[in-house]
């Protein structure tokens, strides 16, 4: 702190109260954390869950947060009572949360009513955002210029200014972990915010109660005090503090941006896993807040310690790139050893939390320390003698701000999928030298010296200063190169990686907008499709069944299916199956990540027939005579956005543990999805039996039969026992012939058909049908206590998440067929025919006493 600045002057009694004001922001993190994870689940559910309308919602949020820091010191004047101002905007925040709950289904209606599919409409995006989060996100931003008044830019001042900062942030850690493990586990959206209300309000309460006990001199603000100095003049270096921290929020938000996508591929992509990441990070930075705030009372050099924390900060960076690439996918650590012998028991995912946790803290804890620092230090380094402490607090803070969202949207926009996570992490490195440089390199000319002595430096001081400042630079720059790039087998297989060592060929890794893909080949030719750290697709035979039965269940059993949405991509083989079809002429194909049908799906042609082949060059273009169409969106978006009508639509999305992902198996998708089906038209949907449990695949079944009631499952079984399933969904119930389909396929126009299925071991029609796994009706019982995912809770990927690491799926396929029935209403033809299908589908006799001794001849 510069030596002009004056002890504090405010009275010493009113100092009693400073630690009540710091509960106050814990609060306020804590609302303003639940509010964020909730606005932007309901967001997503409207714009799309793409890159960049994920951009358009962070923007938008920590844009409207930094409008607020800078204006109201600017707007408001310093005479008006701290603390009333801040209930008032606390009590605003929460009025204008319920207006964004209840407003919230009027916006999506005037969206929908001008949105077009594909990332044409982002401008519009735009607007719907600032117009549900500009409001209440400037209030938040608002918050701490308001209760700075509070106090004086003095050394104590700033410090409690630090700590206020650091409990906001201790708030926030409470709100993502209350949130993400108990709020919308248990409950949903609507009881969030309602939680995030109270907060709001019992936080205003509070703050008034406060007010009332101080004397009215001493709830002022000490700076509307008329006696007071005019303020001091800022230094020629204050500029270049706010260029720092801008840096250093940076830095911050593109590494939060960076680790998350790496450190979700190895601890698994759940909900739960972004939860603590996210309270991880914020955990580092209040801890390093409230350790800077301490330091930041006693600096004489505040300039000269935010350098050396921004160069300890590019160090912190170097370890945490290393621990990601070349230490933490290696950690000999066993899911299945936290797998009870009772999967049932709740206890098992709690372990693998822990675990989690201590990965997360032990690879991000150091550099989030450094920058929870910077704040305190910035403040310190650009505080003045008589300076409004609300006009101090809001441009540093908006300064960081400005800088967070650059980060955000540079390194998950343009930085990562044009160059990559290791330059990525490069980048970083580099920010947190060039914010260091700033601060020390000044130091060498002595108009820009600082503390109590500014005496001009020797020149043998000055050229030792120069040295040690080229020497860190240089080490610092030495560590940025060797940072290595993700190991290939991570962004294969995640947190599986030490199951499949040695690893296979890679044919193709790539780093997408979205997400990371690979492409692999084992030993014996048979090819995978990764994407976020687990296997997706496979021409081994079992994967290759499910894929083609995905397409040639609703294709076959229609007579004349004309037009056929695919939602995800994928090894393009379901898309490719329709290719075979005479009667279709239209293919759309919905994918969220652009990797994919570019760069991925042509090297499995052979399997998908060449259907997205050259799909970067000629989009549409025609294949088999069919006009083929690839929309880079996410499904479900498309289908809010887009009028058209299909024959079928068959949807393969990542499993449902995957975080964002359940927003395609909600009740209000399925029924986009039958709106979007034209007269007698299929839904087909994948549901995964492994990688889950009883529980999950319940859910998964009521909610797709809550909209179409008439709903069958489908198995793919290994062996006789299950492996995966798919659900299948009739715009028209009807019946279906069983010899018209053989027929139909026997015909010589579907020659190509009958190849298709022979190539997965189906020889008729008959079968194809033969993996009839049940009806709804019959699953009615099995189905009594399940609950049902709707967009208001999302309760499939609370309830998906904690079954990840298990593999239940010869029991649970068991317990459905235990309750099929033959369908005498959907399957009809001849007694032969029907006979013989019967037999297959007949529940097989338990194993009692009496039928052993019959087996036996005793």
């Amino acid at each position: 702190m510069s030596q002009n600045i004056t002890p504090p002057s405010a009275p010493g009694d009113s100092r009693r109260y400073l630690p009540w004001v710091l509960l106050l922001f814990v609060g306020s993190g804590c609302a303003a954390l639940i509010y964020e994870i909730v606005w932007f689940q309901m967001l997503q559910l409207m714009i799309g869950s793409t890159a960049v309308s994920l951009g358009v919602l962070l923007g938008t949020f920590m844009g409207g947060m930094c409008l607020g820091s800078l204006l109201l010191p600017r707007i408001l004047s310093s005479r008006h009572r701290p603390l009333r101002v801040y209930a008032l905007l606390e009590i605003c925040i929460g009025v204008i949360g319920l207006g964004v709950l209840f407003g919230l289904p009027v916006i999506e209606r005037l969206y929908l009513s001008f949105a077009s599919p594909g990332m044409s409409g982002i401008f519009l995006r735009g607007l719907v955002s600032a117009a549900c989060l500009l409001p209440p996100t400037l209030l938040m931003g608002a918050t701490l210029p308001a209760i700075s008044r509070r106090l004086e830019a003095t050394p104590l001042g700033v410090s409690w200014l630090g700590f206020f900062y650091g409990g906001n942030i201790a708030g926030a850690v409470f709100g993502a972990l209350l949130a993400g493990f108990y709020l919308l586990r248990v409950h949903d959206m609507a009881i969030a915010t309602y939680v995030a209300v109270l907060i709001n309000f019992s936080v205003a309460l509070l703050g008034l109660g406060l007010d009332s006990q101080l004397p009215r001199d001493e709830s002022d603000s000490p700076s509307s005090d008329k006696s007071s100095p005019p303020p001091a003049p800022p230094s020629p270096q204050t500029s270049l503090v706010y260029v720092a921290i801008a840096l250093s929020g940076m830095s911050a938000l593109g590494a939060e941006v960076v680790w998350t996508r790496l450190l979700s591929l190895m601890l698994g992509g759940t909900v739960y896993a972004f939860s603590i990441i996210l309270a991880v990070f914020l955990i580092g930075l209040g801890i390093g807040s409230s350790v800077g705030s301490w330091c930041a009372r006693e600096l004489q050099r505040p300039r000269l310690a935010l350098g050396l924390c921004q160069m300890l900060l590019a160090v912190a960076i170097a370890w945490s790139a290393y621990m990601v690439a070349d230490s933490l996918p290696y950690w000999p650590v066993d899911l299945s050893l936290a797998t009870p012998s009772d999967p049932t028991t709740s206890w098992q995912p709690w372990i693998n939390f822990q675990l989690d946790l201590v990965r997360c803290l032990w690879t991000v804890l150091p550099p989030t320390l450094m920058w929870g620092a910077s704040f305190p230090l910035a403040l310190a380094a650009a505080a003045t003698r008589g300076q409004d402490p609300g006009r101090l607090v809001g441009g540093v803070y908006a300064a960081n701000t400005i800088g967070a969202i650059l980060g955000s949207l540079c390194f998950s926009l343009v930085v990562i999928p044009y160059w990559g996570t290791q330059t990525a992490e490069r980048g970083l490195i580099c920010l947190a030298i060039l914010a260091g440089m700033l601060m020390l390199a000044p130091r060498l000319l002595p108009e820009f010296s600082e503390g109590p002595n500014r005496e001009k430096p020797s020149g043998l001081a000055s050229a030792g200063r120069a040295i040690a400042l080229l020497l860190a630079c240089a080490f610092t720059g030495f560590l940025a190169m060797k940072v290595d790039k993700i190991p290939d087998g991570t962004v294969a297989y995640g947190r599986s990686l030490l199951k499949f060592l040695p690893l296979p060929d890679f044919l193709y890794v790539g780093e997408g907008m979205n997400s990371s893909v690979a492409v692999s080949q084992m030993s014996d030719g048979s090819r995978q499709f990764h994407v976020s750290g687990k296997v997706e697709a496979s021409t081994m035979l079992p994967d290759m069944r499910l894929q083609r039965m995905l397409g040639h269940i609703p294709a076959l059993l229609q007579k004349q299916p004309k037009s056929v949405l695919i939602v995800g991509c994928g090894a393009g083989v379901t898309a490719g199956t329709f290719t075979q079809y005479p009667s279709i002429e239209h293919i759309v194909i919905c994918e969220i990540e652009p990797l994919i049908p570019q760069h991925v799906t042509p090297y499995f042609g052979e399997q998908n027939y060449h259907i997205v082949d050259g799909i970067a060059k000629e989009n549409p273009h025609m294949v088999n005579g069919k006009k083929v169409e690839v929309v880079y969106d996410d499904g479900r978006h498309f289908m809010l956005t887009s009028k058209d009508k299909f024959d079928i639509i068959t949807s393969d999305p990542i499993h449902p543990w995957v975080k964002g992902s359940a927003v395609l198996y909600t009740q209000e998708y399925f029924q986009l999805c039958k709106d979007h089906l034209n007269p007698g038209g299929m839904v087909t949907q994948w549901v995964p039996l492994y990688e889950s449990t009883t529980t999950v695949v319940q859910s998964e079944l009521k909610t797709f039969f809550s909209v179409f009631p008439e709903g069958s499952v489908w198995g793919n079984e290994i062996n006789g026992q299950g492996y995966d399933a798919i659900v299948l969904g009739q715009a028209d119930p009807a019946p279906i012939n069983v010899d018209d389909v053989e027929a139909r396929l026997n015909s010589p126009a579907y020659s190509l058909v009958q190849q298709s299925l022979k190539n997965v071991e189906f020889n008729s029609a008959l079968d194809l049908l033969k993996t009839y796994g049940g009806s709804s009706y019959d699953l009615e019982p099995w189905l009594t206590h399940a609950e049902i995912n709707s967009d208001r809770d999302l309760r499939l990927q609370y309830l998906a998440g904690f079954g990840a690491n298990l593999y239940l799926e010869a029991t649970i396929y068991s317990e459905i067929k235990d309750h099929r029935t033959f369908p005498e209403y959907f399957f009809q033809g001849s007694d032969a025919t029907i006979g013989d299908l019967r037999t297959t589908l007949a529940p097989k006799p338990a194993l009692t006493v009496q039928t052993l001794n019959q087996l036996f001849g005793n």
